[in-house]
């Protein structure tokens, strides 16, 4: 049994330019897979760079440390006798191109540069590379003198090719690839390629995962073959988290799973595959009918046989069988997600932990239960002798690496990084401040609680003195105009004082640094611009800028219970208000009044918009048919046309909008995924008119 091949595949937190730090995690994923028997290791997508480099992308130092990391990679004794594929961007002929290397004993076989490039949604490959073409197309390469040097080579092969080792073909796959409706595995299976590489830079967004694996499944199932996953984890500089779940498959059925959320920097899964059952799959007459016809790919040939015999040295071979993959629910993904990419964000920014304002509502009631799952996250890590996870949590919580310190108690440890303050006016209830003390205490953040109406009373005293008015609350008599300024007073004073306290509270606790601040506007408010332009929206980062409302209170009930945190039913129970007006006998402020339409509908609004891409006739001409026994067609009308309105005129704040953890499709973030203007025309007279005129028409006929 000489056909039984061990590869490996892996998931590497790596940081946009970090190319020390990204060697040392590439070197130790290949010494893992070496450990483990592996004769084929295979990497993320631009795991060299990073793949969050954006604009650095287009700027030659890039490409010449790529190169100078690639030296040392070459050089390594423990990558020796092991196929690896490794990611880096290459510029060949004034081109810049996206790539896999593929190098054997200090050799570089190949050169292949990405075919179909990601360019929408959270991905603007086209901005930096150009997609290699056409289809099996190969020429030369000229090596750079530092890797001459090293391997001896002057030129190497760069294009659409593929391995062909003594006792099987391999194949590369990049991510984008994998998507598209004519992917290259296809055309690569039927000329003979029996192991599939893919390396990607995937990010994580809520339900997602089952379409990747639902892929990777169909592409082995119907045209047989292994097919390697590997993809980056983590938060590699910016609002997506790549979310790893490294796979590994044989003829439809998954073999290896990895973890899809870990605060691991490295993570290695190997799988021992028959390559004969690729061969038994494959014995069907009508894809050899069209294998035959199938244009032939260049071979690059390496001198490497990959399967071994069933005792090699220390290893005794068995192979891997089948197991279901698996899954996360929502409110799992959203309890470990965000939680993860807070970690990176915080032991990479080099600052001491986190400040939220803590409002007793349910949004950043979310944040701060996030942050309580991020800290027992690095308790269970630090359980689990995660050297590098405890040197971080030292370093955080202000200790020198001397200390003895590990982690044990996620309520101890989040009484060293996260602080809480409710921020109280007169307008404020008892409810809330109690709600936000006992999740303080529930979760072991430093809480504190203040009253803010001598700040908000100064403000308006000198409004008075340079204009001889004064603003009234709506319940006193004031008109629209002066109760919303007199809100937003309140909301940006709570802004200033969350970044005076986040910058001086580790100094009140003589410690060192300084924290960010959270943000706790959750998707649905941003999409409907309910909120205020810098008030405690605006912050460092926000956790849940990208989940909507609906999820959040799922996540709440999923966290009371496999957190134990009795006090967050509490907060599913309450009304969602801003306790920005006064609060009278007949009169307590809503926000799904204030916003005149539900959570629940600002959802589906979103997803037409985004995901369908509906303007106002279209978002009408289909909820009318899924709304029909509910709603009058003039009242649909009504609510599409008060939905645009307000998306419309408030859509300018979405350019200051705070950078978000992306987890939902309809995310309105104008900075990168969601590219619409700010100033609209809020009238949209003649689509409303259209609207109106179909709806009008519908009633008449029934």
């Amino acid at each position: 049994m000489e056909h039984l091949i061990i590869v490996a595949t892996c998931s590497l937190n790596q940081w946009a330019l970090d190319f020390e730090g990204n060697l040392e995690r590439i070197l130790e994923s290949i010494r893992i897979a070496k450990e483990q028997g592996a004769t084929l290791r295979v990497g993320p997508e631009l795991e060299i760079t990073g793949y969050g480099c954006l604009d650095h992308f287009l700027e030659g130092d890039t490409y010449l440390h790529s190169w100078e990391v690639m030296c040392k990679i070459l050089q390594f004794e423990e990558a020796k006798n092991i196929l690896l594929d490794i990611g880096m961007p290459v510029a060949h002929k004034n081109v810049k191109y996206n790539c896999r290397v593929i190098i054997l004993n200090g050799k570089i076989l190949l050169i292949r540069p990405k075919l179909f490039l990601a360019n929408d949604g959270n991905y603007r490959e086209l901005r930096y590379f150009s997609a290699w073409s056409p289809a099996r197309y190969v020429e030369e390469y000229q090596l750079p003198r530092i890797i001459r040097e090293i391997t001896g080579q002057s030129t190497v092969p760069i294009g659409d090719a593929v391995i062909s080792t003594i006792d099987t073909c391999v194949g590369i796959e990049l991510c984008e690839e994998l998507f598209t409706p004519n992917s290259p595995n296809i055309s690569m299976g039927l000329d003979g390629v029996e192991i599939i590489t893919n390396s990607s830079g995937s990010h994580h967004e809520l339900r997602k995962l089952y379409r990747r694996v639902d892929l990777i499944k169909e592409a082995t199932l119907k045209n047989g073959g292994v097919y390697l996953y590997a993809n980056q984890q983590g938060c590699d500089g910016d609002r997506l988290y790549y979310d790893g779940c490294t796979l590994i498959a044989i003829n439809g059925q998954i073999v290896a799973q990895g973890s899809q959320f870990s605060l691991k920097d490295v993570e290695v899964i190997t799988a021992t595959i028959d390559i004969e059952d690729v061969r038994s799959h494959r014995s069907i007459s009508s894809r050899g009918m069209q294998a035959t016809n199938t244009p032939r790919y260049q071979r690059i040939e390496a001198p490497i046989v990959l399967s071994q015999t069933v005792l090699n040295n220390r290893i005794l071979l068995r192979l891997t069988k089948p197991i279901k993959e698996f899954y996360h629910t929502p409110e799992q993904e959203i309890a470990l997600g965000p939680a993860c990419w807070l970690w990176d964000y915080l032991r990479r920014s080099k600052m001491s932990g986190y400040f939220l304002p803590l409002s007793g509502g349910i949004d950043s009631c979310a944040t701060a239960t996030i942050v309580y799952s991020m800290c027992r996250l690095v308790v269970e890590a630090s359980k689990n002798g995660d050297t590098k996870v405890i040197i971080d949590a030292r370093r955080i919580a202000g200790l020198n690496k001397d200390s003895d310190y590990i982690p044990k108690d996620p309520r101890e440890f989040a009484n060293r990084l996260f602080h809480t303050c409710y921020m109280g006016t007169e307008n404020s209830s008892k409810e809330t401040r109690e709600r936000a003390r006992n999740l303080a205490n529930a979760i072991g953040s430093y809480h504190i609680d203040l009253n803010m109406d001598d700040i908000v009373t100064s403000v308006q005293t000198l409004f008075n003195l340079i204009t001889n008015k004064t603003p009234r609350f709506r319940v006193h008599g004031g008109t629209n105009v002066e109760n919303l300024a007199l809100q937003n007073v309140q909301a940006r004073l709570r802004m200033i004082l969350a970044y005076l306290f986040a910058q001086l509270m580790p100094w009140v606790r003589n410690q060192n640094g300084s924290l960010l601040v959270l943000g706790s506007a959750n998707v649905d408010e941003c999409l409907r611009g309910y909120l205020t332009k810098y008030d405690c929206s605006s912050a460092d980062i926000n956790p849940i800028g990208g989940i909507s409302k609906k999820d959040l209170r799922k996540f709440i009930a999923y966290a009371r219970d496999e957190f134990s945190i009795p006090v967050l039913n509490e907060f599913l129970n309450a009304t969602p208000t801003a306790e920005l007006e006064p609060i009278t006998h007949d009169y307590v402020q809503a926000d799904e009044v204030d916003m005149g339409m539900t959570y629940d509908e600002l959802s589906i609004f979103g997803k037409l918009r985004k995901i369908e891409k509906c303007g106002p006739f279209s978002m009408f001409s289909k909820l009318v048919h899924e709304l029909e026994l509910e709603l009058r067609p003039t009242q649909i009308a009504e609510k599409v046309k008060n939905f645009f309105f307000y998306y419309s005129i408030n859509r300018h704040k979405m350019t200051t909008l705070t950078p978000s953890y992306h987890a939902e499709a309809y995310s309105p973030d104008d900075n990168r995924f969601d590219l619409r203007p700010f100033l609209y025309n809020a009238t949209w007279n003649w689509q409303f008119e259209k609207v109106d005129s179909f709806a009008n028409e519908l009633e008449r006929k029934n």
